[in-house]
């Protein structure tokens, strides 16, 4: 007798991110879609698809030059629903469409946004659904103050509009390519005030995390009456905004003061996990290698959980760092704020920087293997920025993703599903639960 398959929380999910990338790969796929003649091949309408939904922003065309007006339509809907999570959608058509939201709904949706409990899910949806409208519109709002003198009207309203949620999902997809220069993204705006502040604010209000948002109107902004998980993201945020912004200062030192501070800030913010660059990544003019390190560092790190951003997350970092500091300490537990971090909560953090790794490593060594013979791959540091840039959900690339071939392309948009779902939610949707009836003979090992 067949078994069947039970769907839960976690397989809805993965199942359910699929859905979107094939429809989405479907619709980019049919001839409106695009400005080419006889529509776009299946692979690059399936790559984009996945790049949008999973809000990452790797791209094989110019996203303006390539897809039309309705294409970039759907790529827009894809990057919201990937950004804000397609459950949270789906729980709100629930709603509106009069459905009972039960038990099995809920933990769906709390699966979806990686929420710590099942209770408040209505109030936690609104919340998501209110604060992303406002934000995009602000967002919108202040870029139509530069593209708007720069494209005209209808141009400008719909630019800002696009690249505000593209921001605030942290996707890194621009229509920049209307300058008549491919993959330019925003280095014709190095140094402006309005780009250089208007999206790394939307990049770092979309990485904080819904539940941070969350906490801080609960408490009134004030930080002491926050969750743990509050004051981690918010501290882990802003070094991770300070130190980088200092490094890209110094390492970028022959740009004009203002230009230099203003493009440093926007190129430490943009790696976490958003794809969006103004200095120029690649050729002519391209910045230093201490400045690719620290984009490689940051993409590793990516935003905060139940976020629109990807990475190992701020939160998972900042446990790792203490647990080193509890051990340096001699320290039994891990401390932070006043409070123990739960030992479950450490070992997750360390088994899935592990799984994450491994995946990134893997990649890179078959990415190697296959494009031994490509010309435009000239160091291993090109693939690393590239593999990392897809797990993280990144979208920045030193230019070499256009000229990989077809399996180099299946690998990268595999890393954008699992950056998205997240690989250890992948990989316990292939899990079937199986306790052994009895614990076997325990035995140490050395370590270190």
């Amino acid at each position: 007798m067949q078994r069947k398959i039970r769907l839960t929380p976690v397989r809805f999910l993965v199942l359910g991110y699929l859905a979107i990338i094939l429809i989405g790969a479907i619709l980019l796929v049919l001839p409106p879609s695009s400005k080419i003649d006889g529509g776009a091949p299946f692979m690059d309408a399936l790559f984009t698809a996945v790049s949008a939904s999973c809000v990452t922003g790797l791209i094989l065309h110019d996203t303006y030059l390539y897809w039309s007006p309705l294409g970039q339509v759907v790529i827009l809907i894809l990057i919201q629903m990937g950004g804000i999570g397609f459950m949270t959608v789906v729980f709100t058509l629930w709603k509106i469409g009069g459905k009972k939201i039960g038990l099995k709904e809920r933990m769906f949706m709390q699966e979806s946004v990686n929420a710590p409990v099942v209770g408040g899910m209505m109030r936690l949806t609104m919340t998501i659904l209110i604060g992303t409208l406002i934000f995009e519109a602000l967002g919108a709002f202040v870029l139509c103050f530069r593209f708007v003198p720069d494209f005209g009207w209808g141009k400008g309203i719909w630019f800002a509009v696009f690249t505000s949620v593209s921001a605030f999902c942290n996707a890194g997809f621009d229509l920049m390519g209307a300058t008549g220069e491919e993959f330019a993204s925003l280095t014709a705006y190095s140094g402006d005030p309005i780009i250089c502040i208007a999206i790394p604010l939307l990049i770092i209000i979309g990485g904080l995390g819904f539940f941070v948002w969350d906490d801080l109107k609960e408490h009134k902004f004030r930080f002491r009456k926050c969750a743990l998980h509050t004051k981690l993201v918010l501290v882990t945020t802003a070094v991770l905004i300070v130190v980088p912004t200092v490094i890209i200062i110094i390492a970028e030192n022959g740009l004009p003061w203002q230009e230099r501070i203003l493009s440093s800030f926007f190129t430490a913010v943009s790696p976490r996990t958003a794809g969006f660059n103004v200095l120029p990544l690649s050729g002519t003019g391209a910045v230093k290698e201490a400045v690719i390190f620290t984009t490689i560092l940051l993409m590793f790190v990516g935003g905060s959980s139940g976020s629109t951003a990807g990475g190992i997350k701020t939160n998972t970092f900042a446990t790792l760092c203490l647990s080193l500091l509890s051990l340096l300490t001699g320290k039994r537990s891990v401390e932070c704020f006043g409070r123990r971090i739960d030992e479950e909560n450490v070992k997750n953090a360390q088994q899935f920087v592990t799984l994450y790794l491994l995946l990134a490593c893997a990649a890179v060594i078959v990415i190697c293997l296959l494009e031994q013979n490509n010309p435009t791959v000239t160091s291993l540091t090109d693939v690393v920025f590239e593999v990392f840039s897809a797990i993280g959900t990144v979208g920045l690339t030193l230019g070499i993703t256009p000229t990989l071939c077809i399996g180099s392309e299946i690998i990268l948009a595999f890393l954008m599903y699992l950056g998205r779902v997240g690989c250890l939610t992948f990989m316990l949707s292939l899990r079937t639960p199986n306790e052994p009836a009895a614990a076997l003979p325990m035995e140490k090992v050395r370590i270190g």
